[in-house]
C-alpha cells in the first residue's frame, strides 16, 4: 500500500497523508483473510506465481528448487503488512519491506517474527531510501502507485533503488470506465469488498502513463497481463484484459 512516511523538510515527496491514514486505520486487519484486505489475500497466489515465473526467466533460476530466489535481494515498496514479503522470503530471497505507515511496519515485523522469517522492515519513503545508495535485484510495486501523490517522482525513486539489469514488478488499476464501474463503484459500494474511499478513480494509472514515467530510467516493459475475478470459481486469474487490474514485469537497462 502507499509507500510514504513522515517527511520533515520541504523536499518534494510521494506522501499522500489521506492514503497513509486510510491504511493505517486498517493495519490491524492485514492478516485477516476475511477482513478489509480479503481481495489482496485472494490475488496473492496469482501475483506470486507471476513474479516467480518471470524472475526464473530473467535470472535463469532453477525452477525445480523449492527456494529459487536464493541470492536475490528483493525490496517491496509499500509492503503493508508483509503479504508479499513473506512468500518472497519463503522462496529464498533476502527481503526488505518499506511502507509509509509506521503501524503497518510494526504489524508486518511482528507477523514475520511469529513465522520465523528474517525479513527487514523499515518505515521510510522510497525517495529517502534511495539517498542511501542501496540497490536491489528486484523491486515490487504492487497496488501502490495509485495511492501516491507524485507518480513520476515515485517511479524515479523506485528506479534508483533497482540495480542495472534488475527487474521491477508493478500492479495497479487502469483508468477506464470499466474500472470505475467494477473496481470503484462495484468493489466499494455494491459488493463491499473494500472500505468506501479506498481508491480514487482519478488516480488510477493507464499503461501508457506508466510506460512514460518508466522510460527515462531505462525501464522496459517485458511482460504485461490483466487480472480478472472469476465469479463462479471465486478466484482471480490472469487475463489478456487490461481494462481493470493489470500487472507487469519490467527490466532495467545497464545504463538509462
Amino acid at each position: 500500500m502507499p509507500a510514504e512516511t513522515n517527511q520533515t523538510d520541504n523536499r518534494p515527496n510521494t506522501a499522500s497523508d489521506d492514503d497513509v491514514a486510510k491504511f493505517t486505520a486498517l493495519a490491524d486487519t492485514w492478516w485477516d483473510e476475511h477482513g478489509a484486505f480479503k481481495p489482496l489475500h485472494q490475488i496473492n497466489p496469482v501475483r506470486v506465481a507471476f513474479i516467480r515465473q518471470h524472475l526464473i526467466e530473467a535470472f535463469v533460476l532453477d525452477a525445480d528448487n523449492s527456494k529459487p530466489f536464493q541470492g536475490l535481494t528483493v525490496l517491496d515498496i509499500g509492503c503493508g503488512g508483509g503479504l508479499l514479503c513473506e512468500p518472497m522470503c519463503r522462496l529464498g530471497a533476502t527481503v526488505t519491506g518499506i511502507d509509509a505507515g509506521e503501524k503497518n511496519i510494526r504489524i508486518a515485523q511482528s507477523h514475520a517474527t511469529e513465522q520465523g522469517l528474517g525479513i527487514t522492515y523499515k518505515h521510510v519513503l522510497p525517495e529517502d531510501m534511495s539517498q542511501l545508495g542501496q540497490q536491489f535485484d528486484v523491486i515490487l510495486n504492487m497496488e501502490v502507485i495509485e495511492h501516491v501523490s507524485d507518480p513520476a517522482l515515485f517511479m524515479k525513486a523506485s528506479s534508483d533503488l533497482l540495480r542495472p539489469c534488475g527487474v521491477m514488478f508493478i500492479a495497479t488499476l487502469n483508468r477506464t470506465l470499466k474500472s470505475l464501474a467494477l473496481a470503484k463503484i462495484g468493489a466499494e459500494y455494491i459488493l463491499r469488498w473494500l472500505p468506501i474511499g479506498t481508491h480514487d478513480w482519478r488516480q488510477f494509472v493507464k499503461p501508457s502513463e506508466l510506460a512514460h514515467w518508466m522510460r527515462p530510467y531505462g525501464l522496459t516493459i517485458k511482460h504485461m497481463t490483466g487480472m480478472q475475478y472469476q465469479i463462479l470459481q471465486d478466484c482471480w486469474q490472469l487475463s489478456p484484459d487490461l481494462s481493470v487490474n493489470y500487472l507487469l514485469c519490467a527490466e532495467k537497462s545497464e545504463s538509462p
